[in-house]
């Protein structure tokens, strides 16, 4: 895909230290002097669809959200209005990549900004392939108004949200070569992207089977222990069914205690992740988290106790802590409430059920498809509660088994990783001018629209979180 690019002939200093060089013909105008903002408000009421900006999958309508992520308002006319071929952007959350080009017409947050060309021969998806470059999304670091982020002990960068005012993004140096390179790059560039994403898709769906046969594993052991030919018994648990006739059955409270730690001196942040792992956030990622500006509210937290996290236990964020620090007040923290309880077998058997919808079933929820769960709740759940040895002997039979199965996963992973780099790399050298794709693309087959398979949901990006989406309040006005 890149063997027969080259570099272009002549460059030229941009003078702007994100951009660098630039090929010698393209120009370096302001956003404002390329790009228009809409200012259109849903005032009278034009249109009813709600439309929202995901991180993963750009403009979509607000229905086929994910679960999470602020609330729609019922009172439409504050919105304002975008159209097919608008590039949308998050003020408060651009940096991260909150960008994307509408294929509808709908009513948006009004902390979004809608941008368009100005001249009808430029091309509106070269200006947003430029607005997804990372490199570009960084240069907008400081030019929000208030804190855009807060720098760790540990060195990383704990984003928050912050705004952009027009009046400040208008003035950003963009990269503009001719129209019809503009149309050249868009092809290229939509070419690369349709063979990365086959790829992607396989290897995400050798990751799918690869977690199913684990998660079958791993309930399988847990629920019913290690000798196949067991004698079984009702638990009396309506949505447990049978377990070992030896197996004894308590409720949670008898069985964990809820402990609220104090926070340990330079307490780093701990996060329980939906994979089940607890860890300092530092050794797993930093972008797409909120962080407080006042610590108020963080109970501290110690390696060896199970977490459940009240807001997102029903989508697998169960596990035991694996690091010392502070945490969110939304953890619930547990230890043994006796001697024959092991945390790690119990926080694997309560992530079992979580994901195969106990949560759901049992606790209420706070938003759409997403349960609360408390302890005073939860502590009245009937629990299967095994001998001692055989808990730790079932979790020493779920490592030895799900092994070779976790290294698949993670070199998958890996691989995709390395596909999200390649891709993001390139076609920032590409919409940047470092390389030059004129003769390449004068080679492509063409292509026909009605055998494109549509690969919008095999997102590359796994690194954010949905939930930094949208703010639906109203923003401040732009200062002059």
């Amino acid at each position: 895909m890149i063997a027969n690019l080259k570099p272009y002939p002549a460059m030229k200093n941009s003078g702007v230290e994100w951009l660098e060089q630039v090929p010698a013909h393209w120009d370096v105008p302001t956003l404002g002097r390329v790009l228009i903002q809409r200012k259109e408000k849903n005032d009278p009421i034009k249109t009813k669809e709600i439309l929202s900006l995901s991180l993963h999958k750009g403009v979509i309508p607000y229905a086929e959200k994910p679960t999470g992520g602020n609330k729609s308002k019922e009172d439409l006319s504050s919105y304002m209005l975008a159209y097919p071929g608008d590039i949308v952007v998050n003020s408060m959350n651009v940096v991260v990549g909150s960008v994307g080009l509408s294929k509808y017409f709908g009513a948006v947050s009004p902390v979004y900004y809608m941008l368009r060309p100005i001249y009808a021969e430029d091309v509106v998806e070269y200006f947003d392939q430029v607005f997804q470059a990372k490199v570009f999304q960084k240069s907008l670091f400081g030019l929000g108004n208030g804190i855009m982020y807060i720098e760790s002990k540990s060195g990383n960068l704990n984003t928050i949200r912050l705004r952009i005012p027009m009046t400040r993004l208008k003035k950003v140096i963009l990269p503009h070569p001719p129209p019809e390179e503009q149309t050249a790059i868009v092809i290229y560039l939509d070419y690369v992207n349709r063979r990365v994403r086959k790829l992607v898709k396989s290897k995400r769906k050798l990751i799918a089977l690869l977690t199913e046969q684990k998660k079958i594993i791993v309930h399988h052991v847990v629920t019913r222990g290690l000798d196949p030919d067991v004698h079984l018994k009702d638990s009396g648990i309506e949505w447990f069914g049978k377990v070992p006739e030896h197996w004894d059955i308590k409720r949670a409270k008898l069985l964990l205690k809820q402990v609220v730690p104090e926070i340990p001196p330079e307490a780093e942040m701990v996060t329980c992740f939906r994979d089940g792992q607890v860890t300092l956030r530092r050794n797993r990622r930093m972008r797409g988290f909120m962080n407080a500006i006042k610590e108020l509210g963080y109970q501290g937290i110690k390696p060896g106790q199970l977490v459940l996290h009240s807001m997102d236990a029903f989508a697998g964020a169960i596990g035991v802590s694996d690091s010392a620090g502070k945490c969110s007040p939304e953890y619930v923290i547990c230890e043994p409430a006796n001697v024959g309880v092991h945390l790690e077998y119990y926080g694997t058997l309560l992530r079992s059920l979580a994901i195969r919808g106990l949560f759901v079933w049992l606790c209420n929820s706070v938003r759409e498809r997403a349960p609360r769960v408390r302890f005073s709740h939860f502590g009245k759940f009937s629990l299967p509660l095994p001998p001692l040895d055989e808990q730790k002997a079932i979790m020493a039979e779920i490592r030895l088994k799900c092994r070779r199965l976790e290294i698949a996963i993670e070199r998958a992973r890996r691989e995709l990783d390395l596909l999200n780099e390649y891709r993001s790399r390139l076609f920032a050298d590409v919409v940047t001018g470092k390389l030059d794709v004129r003769e390449v693309v004068a080679a492509l087959p063409e292509i026909d629209p009605s055998t494109i398979e549509d690969v919008l949901d095999d997102s590359l990006d796994t690194d954010i979180d949905e939930n930094l989406e949208e703010l639906d309040g109203i923003p401040e006005e732009d200062d002059e």
